[in-house]
This record gives structure tokens, C-alpha cells and sequence, in this order.
């Protein structure tokens, strides 16, 4: 394999960091993963290890190697959107832990820029709500909360990131500070008409020009990896190298999921299932604003050129099935969830809803919390688990829902990844719930695809999407039967459809405010 060509692609995400090496047809050759730790300092407060993270990253790419060197030609990076930090230009030194996407201690600080009046010029300009979810308020409370930090900022000697521009950063040994529209999109600070950081935000949210990173389209030239074969050596005991790589595809990684899904036409719609749930419909060159809590954003670009998005996030997905492993401890394991469902009809009237960390679309309420609704004598944790697999189902046919009533689209099909999309009870139930096909692909690692997909047609491993269209069905040397390309299409009528619905709505209105 050392001769093989291929796109090393890192996908950082909210629990861990998947590294992918991607061959010239488009094959996932080799995967490595490595876990990170989730800090909760408080209710409702998420953080992460900015060194721990970066740390991550070296073990998955680690994974990836042989005793011999690969011939690696480009890099590309995908990353959990909005999550925040702040170091020092000299050092490379955090200031602060990283802010994660999820984390809402500056609900108080939206609040108050809502009554100031502010929320429909920043939405305006952004495409966005005011809320925590987003970076600016974030960067905004670690200038505040940390010791110099306002003035140091003013002076030029901090630095502010999304995790792809601290990944970047480190890749590039301190040397370059850089991010792309699609994360810049995620800030509440990036006006997406002009495609500039918008000065008048930066007035709302206090937060200074000089702690920024340059912007520039998802498929370009960010800079070269400067690794040395000595570190690796060091601390891998492995002789191989990244320096003189050229890192040239970035994006966030939902973007880079609706770009490895290949919905780069308008009206192809895709759903990632990861830690949370986000839906994306391409809208092209179109800026399409909602009034259902639906956010306008901005998707990979292969040139100077804008392409927008409507997407509705749903907060907790995946991270259920974590609590129900972690926090209540009734499964050993997320694979354990999908025979547990099957067993039983129904989830006898039970009803979950994930309200961890608030609402996303389309309510948009933060002060929403988690509730089991429907409990009987008679339940047991088999429904519980069913009914936690089905809330995710619920909360994407939501938004659904809302973003079809706010377009002329109509999606006939939906395609699915992330690594609940594995789950056949979970997909066939998402199918049942919207009345739709879903359709899981071979490649269920469509965020780091998507990051591999940028990176290659910048670098002219492929010359346009449509030649990636041809590998898209293949494949990969690491499928198995189970994962093989599947559309999964409704079982059940629109009485019954519903009817459901019905009664998940009234479960959802119990739990808001």
C-alpha cells in the first residue's frame, strides 16, 4: 500500500476524531478513531481539551500507517462546527478549554442581545438565530471571563478559531490562521452576502477584527503540513511524515457531509446522525429565509462563489444513545440498541425527548429539558431504548416538516450518514415517520468523504463532482454485507404516520420552557 495515492481525511468530531485515508477511486482504505473526553462543569455547560483534541488527531491519523510510508498527496479536514477557542499566537497556548457547539452558559448573553433588538439584523446578516449554539457568543465570553483577555485581543497576540482553524494551525506549525466559509457561516460574526467578517456584528458582539482568521472557499490551498519524520519517530515509533503535504479542502462537517453525499444540485437533501442530527437541503445560489427556526448557511464552494443551505439541527441524537450507555447505564453498547427495538412491537406509549441541552429546530427553546413521558407499570428498558432510537426519528421529521413548508421543495428522498445510520431499525423507522425513502450509501462516512472530495479537486485527483458521482455507489474495501448501499422505503399508512406525530408533539410541548 505505500505506493497507493491517497487523501488523508480528518474528521473531528464532538466525541472523537475519525482519520481516513481515501484512494484515487474514491475508497475509504484505512480508518482510525480515537476517543476524547467530555467535560460538564456545570448544567448545561460543555467543554473540550483544545490539546486533547489535537492529541486525538495524531493517534487516529496514527492508526492509519503501516511500518512504510504512504504516498499521501493531500489533506483534508472536516470539524464539529461552533465549538470555540482562544489561544495565545506566541505559545500555541488555549487561554480557556474549548467552548463546545453544545454548551449554552451564554443563553443569558442572547437574551439580552434579543431585547437590545438585535436579532433580526443579525439574522439578516447571518442567516442565524441568537443563540448559544453559535461561536460568537461564545468567543465573546472567554474574552470576558479570562484574566487580560479583552486587551491582549485588542493587541493582535490571541487568536480565535473554530476546531478546523486550530487543527490547522497545529498542522502547519503555528504558521497559518485560516478557516473556510462554511465554518466562518457558524460564527454569528460572517456576514454571508459579502462573504467578509461583517464589522457591525463585531460591534454587537464585542468581539475584536484582530483575533480573526482569513476566510476562503472549502476547496483551496490553506497552507502545507509542516511535520517532521523526527516526531513521529519519537512518538509514534513509526517512520513516516506529513511535512510538505498540502492541506487543501476544509469544512465544517455537516457541509462536508451534504458535500460527500454529493447533494451539490438544489433540492438534494441529506441527514447526518452523529452526536446530534442535522439536516441539509442544497438551495444553490438561492438565499432562502424561513420564519420555522430553519437557519440559512453557506456550503462548500469550489470557488470565490456562494452556495447556500437550509438546515435544521437537532442537538441530541446519537448522544442519547451515549446516555442511555453512559448516564443510565441500560446498554453495554450503541449496536446493543438495535436488537433491543426489534424485539418488541412498539414503545408501548413511551415517548423520550432528548432535551439535554435545550431544543434546536425548529423551537429553538434552550430552556427545554430531557423528560420520559408514557411511563406504565408495565414499562420496561426495552422501551425506554426503542423510545430514545424513535425520538431521533421524530426530531429529524420535524424539521423536516418545517423546511418543506417553508420552500418549493420537494424531497422525495433522503440521504443518510453518520454512525446511526448503520442502525436498520433507526433508518426504516425514519423512513415510517416521513413517508419517504432513505437511503443509506455504501460510504456512511460522508463527512470525511466530503473533506477527502474538496481536498482531491483541489489537488486534480478528481476533475468535477460528476466524476465523483461514479465512485459514490461503489465499494469500499472496508464495507461489510451489512453496510452495503440500502434504501429504506415507508411501511406504514398516513393514518398511522399521523398519528404518531400527533402524540410526539404533545410529548415535545410538555418539555418547552
Amino acid at each position: 500500500m505505500s505506493n497507493t495515492a491517497c487523501i488523508l481525511a480528518i474528521d473531528q468530531g464532538t466525541t472523537g476524531t475519525t482519520a481516513l485515508l481515501v484512494d484515487v477511486e474514491g475508497n475509504i482504505v484505512a480508518k482510525g478513531y480515537q476517543e476524547f473526553t467530555q467535560f460538564y462543569p456545570h448544567p448545561g455547560w460543555v467543554e473540550h481539551d483544545p490539546e486533547e483534541i489535537w492529541n486525538a488527531t495524531l493517534q487516529a491519523i496514527d492508526a492509519l500507517f503501516e511500518d512504510n510510508p504512504l504516498n499521501i498527496v493531500a489533506i483534508g479536514i472536516a470539524n464539529q462546527r461552533e465549538t470555540t477557542l482562544v489561544w495565545d499566537r506566541e505559545t500555541g497556548e488555549p487561554i480557556h478549554p474549548a467552548i463546545v457547539w453544545q454548551c449554552r452558559r451564554t443563553a443569558d448573553m442572547c437574551a439580552a442581545l434579543k431585547k437590545k433588538g438585535v436579532a433580526e439584523e443579525v439574522k439578516a446578516k447571518t442567516g442565524l438565530v441568537l443563540d448559544p449554539y453559535f461561536s460568537g457568543t461564545k468567543v465573546a465570553w472567554v474574552l470576558d471571563h479570562v484574566s487580560g483577555a479583552r486587551e491582549r485581543a485588542s493587541r493582535g497576540e490571541l487568536a480565535f478559531g473554530t476546531i478546523d482553524t486550530w487543527l490547522l494551525w497545529k498542522l502547519t506549525d503555528k504558521s497559518v490562521h485560516k478557516t473556510d466559509y462554511t465554518n466562518a457561516s457558524r460564527t454569528l460574526l460572517f456576514n454571508i452576502d459579502t462573504l467578509s467578517w461583517d464589522d457591525t456584528l463585531l460591534e454587537i458582539f464585542d468581539v475584536p477584527k484582530a483575533i480573526l482568521p482569513e476566510v476562503y472557499p472549502s476547496a483551496n490551498n490553506f497552507g502545507t503540513a509542516s511535520f517532521y519524520r523526527n516526531f513521529w519517530l519519537e512518538t509514534f515509533g513509526k517512520n513516516i511524515s506529513l511535512d510538505g503535504i498540502p492541506i487543501t479542502g476544509i469544512a465544517g462537517d455537516q457541509q462536508a457531509a451534504l458535500f460527500g453525499q454529493l447533494c451539490t444540485n438544489p433540492g438534494m437533501a441529506k441527514n447526518t446522525y452523529g452526536t446530534g442530527c442535522f439536516l441539509m437541503l442544497n438551495t444553490g445560489a438561492e438565499r432562502v429565509e424561513t420564519e420555522t427556526g430553519l437557519l440559512t448557511t453557506l456550503a462548500c464552494s469550489l470557488d470565490e462563489n456562494p452556495v447556500y443551505a437550509l438546515e435544521g439541527s437537532v442537538f441530541v441524537a446519537g448522544a442519547a444513545v451515549q446516555w442511555l450507555r453512559d448516564g443510565i447505564e441500560i446498554i453495554g453498547s450503541a449496536q446493543e440498541t438495535e436488537e433491543i427495538a426489534t424485539r418488541i412491537s412498539d414503545s408501548g406509549g413511551v415517548f423520550v425527548v432528548p432535551a439535554f441541552t435545550g431544543l434546536g429546530a425548529p423551537y429553538w427553546d434552550p430552556e427545554a429539558r430531557g423528560a420520559i413521558l408514557g411511563l406504565t407499570r408495565g414499562s420496561t428498558r426495552d422501551e425506554i431504548v426503542r423510545a430514545t432510537l424513535e425520538s431521533i426519528a421524530y426530531q429529524s421529521a420535524d424539521v423536516v416538516t418545517a423546511m418543506l413548508s417553508e420552500t418549493k421543495a420537494t424531497i422525495d428522498r433522503l440521504r443518510v450518514d453518520g454512525g446511526a445510520a448503520a442502525n436498520d431499525f433507526l433508518m426504516q423507522f425514519q423512513a415510517d415517520i416521513l413517508g419517504i425513502d432513505v437511503e443509506r450509501p455504501t460510504h456512511i462516512e460522508s463527512t470525511g468523504l466530503g473533506a477527502a472530495y474538496l481536498a482531491g479537486i483541489t489537488t486534480g485527483i478528481w476533475d468535477n463532482v460528476e466524476e465523483l458521482e461514479t465512485h459514490r455507489s461503489g465499494q469500499t474495501k472496508l464495507t461489510t454485507d451489512a453496510l452495503k448501499a440500502k434504501v429504506f422505503s415507508p411501511q406504514i399508512d398516513a393514518d398511522q404516520r399521523n398519528q404518531i406525530l400527533t402524540q410526539w408533539k404533545r410529548a415535545v410541548q410538555r418539555v418547552i420552557g
